[in-house]
């Protein structure tokens, strides 16, 4: 019989645990919708601002880009480390919510681009500190804690793909909404939120410190399989709406029709990745983090290559490969972070956690760029094709990562 490694964390007992995650989960899914916010709307900002596909991609590609330099500039500055996580997340997500509200007072492209990395700067404050907060409350269940807090992050980025489904919302109605939950989610946390029992140590400020984590071994490995894993996630993300609008089309749908629908299955297609997140999350606490992010890569890179080909398929095959696609491509994402938790320098934690996100982040905005260029010079087939290299090269890191603590005897694999 398996037995855990005798090194295995021993079990959460804290009675507060759960109603802690409970509240970092709901802040996160009321935070994070701002992010795609533009997008939802894009059809109705390129009538009304002219704009080509490629420039109304940019408006979420812009926000990856700020994100990778708050990110960046978090990492530098040690801002995980050296602020205390309830007044970065909810100063940060007040300021989220202040840009992104005020994309319906302008009207022109070049300010709502500006807008949208400041969006993404802001956000940087969010995202991380979250997984860290959520991390000093589980140890035992690290993975199932991080994994809801993605779960719910995934849904609050698919949110406005679901409001844009009402006809009688507009696109500012859209906007705004979800600028009010960005501050309701600071309220939450800047009020309720406490530490757990598990705390990271807070180190004054030290240029070192981001050199200390890049020279760790088995945190660039963990990078590695991240970064594999973001090359897929986003793109898809951003592309899975376009090409259910064509898909609807195809079958004769109207323009609204269409629009309507694809925004329906667009949010069912994201949302399935917060289910995924959270069983991936337990299973990973229970048969090791590194083999679920390569179970995960392995069958969304599968849908990856099939995808494309299906345009003419019937809509039942489609939509339940759109969701088992949406169920894997984020479901091992928590796991990454959870392994960064573990295997970093302790007094390291957020600063390896920020940088992992901005190196991600950064390489999504190349793909999110490049998958519109790709549909028109290869179609669907090519542009979705091209997304399963990330994770065909995360599997390799995360299989050596796998090896690499099993030898160490760390980590929560089964002998």
């Amino acid at each position: 019989m398996t037995q855990p490694r005798a090194t295995s964390p021993p079990p959460d007992a804290h009675p507060h645990r759960w109603r802690a995650l409970a509240l970092i989960a709901l802040a996160e899914l009321l935070g994070m919708g701002v992010w795609f916010s533009a997008s939802a709307a894009s059809p109705r900002l390129q009538e009304l601002w002219g704009l080509t596909a490629s420039q109304a991609g940019w408006l979420t590609g812009v926000v990856q880009l700020g994100f990778v330099a708050g990110t960046a500039a978090a990492a530098l500055l040690n801002l995980a480390d050296v602020l205390p996580s309830r007044a970065y997340f909810a100063g940060s997500a007040v300021l989220a919510a202040g840009a992104n509200a005020a994309l319906v007072a302008v009207d022109g492209y070049g300010a709502a681009l500006a807008l949208r990395f400041l969006t993404g700067v802001f956000l940087a404050g969010v995202y991380p500190p979250a997984m860290k907060m959520a991390a000093t409350w589980f140890r035992s269940a690290r993975g199932l804690a991080i994994g809801t807090v993605v779960g719910a992050l995934t849904v609050g980025k698919a949110a406005p793909y679901l409001l844009r489904a009402f006809p009688a919302l507009g696109w500012r109605e859209v906007v705004l909404a979800s600028s009010a939950g960005a501050v309701l989610a600071a309220v939450l946390v800047g009020v309720a939120y406490r530490e757990g029992p598990y705390p990271f140590a807070r180190r004054p400020f030290a240029w070192g410190l981001i050199g200390q984590v890049v020279r760790d071994r088995p945190v660039r490995l963990a990078i590695g399989g991240y970064l594999g894993h973001m090359w897929e996630l986003y793109a898809m993300w951003v592309a899975v709406p376009i090409f259910f609008s064509e898909f609807f089309r195809a079958r004769g749908a109207s323009d609204l029709r269409a629009h309507a629908l694809s925004g329906t299955v667009a949010f069912a297609v994201i949302g399935a990745g917060a289910v995924g997140s959270v069983l991936a999350g337990r299973w990973a606490d229970r048969l090791g983090r590194e083999r679920i992010t390569i179970w995960a890569m392995g069958v969304s890179g599968s849908c990856a290559l099939l995808m494309g080909w299906l345009l003419s398929a019937p809509a039942w095959l489609v939509v339940g490969l759109g969701l088992v696609w949406g169920f894997s491509v984020v479901a091992d994402s928590a796991q990454f972070s959870a392994v960064v938790t573990e295997v970093a320098p302790a007094h390291a934690v957020g600063t390896a956690l920020t940088l992992q996100t901005a190196l991600g982040f950064l390489l999504t905005s190349l793909t999110i760029a490049a998958v519109p260029h790709l549909r028109d010079a290869g179609g669907w087939p090519l542009a979705f094709g091209i997304l399963a290299v990330g994770p065909g090269l995360g599997i390799l890191a995360m299989q050596r990562l796998k090896t690499s603590r099993l030898a160490a005897g760390k980590g929560h694999e089964l002998q």
